[in-house]
């Protein structure tokens, strides 16, 4: 609603006419792509030599056509990163950049890995159906990353409506996983991350859409029935897991934040240590960056730039504006305000989101505008 700011319009019953009719043709636009969606990953499997007309067998056991479909794409013949990549296309309808985006490659590469992947499927017979019961194991680490990349996409730009859809729609999703594969303990703490994490929403962002960081979010705006519901998929997961694996340790760092009545209260050793069992797990940069920040929030701002300063290097962070952004960050915790404001200038040439973009620049703003910056 923009009347506050740009006033009433001269007819608003015909402008409340026009937005309604212009959200009707968005969710009717949403609803083709999902059609079109489902008659793609049909037709590759139809084109295969698998059943066709019939009803589908296993309809009563996946009770989702979006989950049946992700599992259908997610087929263990294929790389890992390749068949998340095929079903994010196929199923999520996200593009090549966005699917990049995710995997820290550039577009050009990713659209190569998809062309392979679909090459290797065309010329080796691969059958794209959806997987007896029994085969549901194979290929759940690959449904797990897709979930968890739709909702990725999703969090990162919390001012779009289109953005929220997409979160929840990976949320649904990670919901009907659980019950598909109650004892799966990576299923219940991928559903836990997610809930947990988008229990923050609605505090993420100011009217403006501008992004606030969540040390100054106004943590009585957080989803508290989310949070319980996330809690307790969490307990779930923790009682069904043998040894934790990478999505119940990220629900268990969300659960820490959680627990802190304010930032101050944070508890970083144990985040810390959550991270480190992360890193064992997945070695990954951006893991390590986290890690990265949570120690100089810990240890000072000159502990975290010396971790941050060996992933300055590392190829696949060098279009990922969170590694500027996080060496500006604790650059201006040290009172460096020329090199936070250079860095924040190379976060800005990298981010994506408005809002984000726009919290950039208010931080930059801030440490230009400090009395020692000549």
């Amino acid at each position: 609603m923009r009347w506050p700011e740009d006033g009433i319009p001269d007819t608003p019953a015909a402008w409340l006419t026009t937005t309604a009719y212009r959200r009707a043709l968005d969710v009717l636009r949403r609803r083709r792509v999902e059609g079109q969606k489902l008659r793609e990953v049909a037709a590759m499997a139809s084109s295969q030599g698998s059943s066709g007309g019939g009803l589908d067998p296993y309809a009563e056991v996946y009770r989702d056509d979006q989950l049946r479909l992700v599992f259908t794409c997610c087929h263990p013949a294929l790389p890992l990163a390749g068949r998340v990549a095929l079903t994010l296309k196929t199923v999520a309808g996200l593009s090549t950049a966005q699917i990049a985006r995710t995997f820290l490659v550039s577009e050009a590469t990713m659209g190569q890995r998809l062309l392979r992947t679909r090459s290797k499927i065309a010329h080796t017979g691969i059958r794209l159906q959806v997987p007896e019961p029994p085969r549901l194991a194979e290929r759940t680490a690959g449904v797990l990353a897709v979930i968890y990349l739709i909702f990725t996409e999703g969090y990162a730009a919390p001012e779009s409506e289109a953005a929220v859809d997409l979160a929840m729609e990976a949320i649904r999703l990670a919901d009907l996983l659980t019950r598909l594969l109650p004892h799966d303990a990576e299923a219940h703490g991928l559903h836990a991350l997610l809930l947990l994490q988008h229990a923050r929403r609605s505090a993420r962002t100011n009217h403006e859409g501008d992004l606030i960081p969540m040390e100054e979010q106004d943590r009585s705006r957080w989803d508290q029935d989310m949070i319980t519901a996330g809690l307790s998929a969490l307990n779930v997961a923790r009682a069904t897991a043998d040894q934790p694996g990478p999505y119940l340790l990220q629900a268990e760092i969300a659960a820490i934040h959680i627990a802190a009545p304010t930032a101050a209260a944070t508890d970083w050793t144990a985040v810390i240590a959550g991270y480190d069992a992360l890193l064992r797990l997945q070695p990954s940069p951006v893991i390590a960056l986290n890690r990265a920040l949570a120690v100089g929030l810990r240890d000072g701002p000159a502990a975290g730039l010396d971790l941050l300063d060996q992933l300055d290097h590392d190829p696949r962070l060098g279009s990922y504006h969170l590694l500027p952004a996080a060496q500006a960050d604790l650059l201006r915790r040290a009172g460096r305000w020329e090199e936070a404001a250079a860095a924040y200038r190379r976060a800005l040439t990298l981010v994506d989101t408005a809002g984000e973009r726009r919290f950039l620049q208010h931080r930059l703003h801030e440490v230009l505008t400090e009395p020692d910056t000549s």
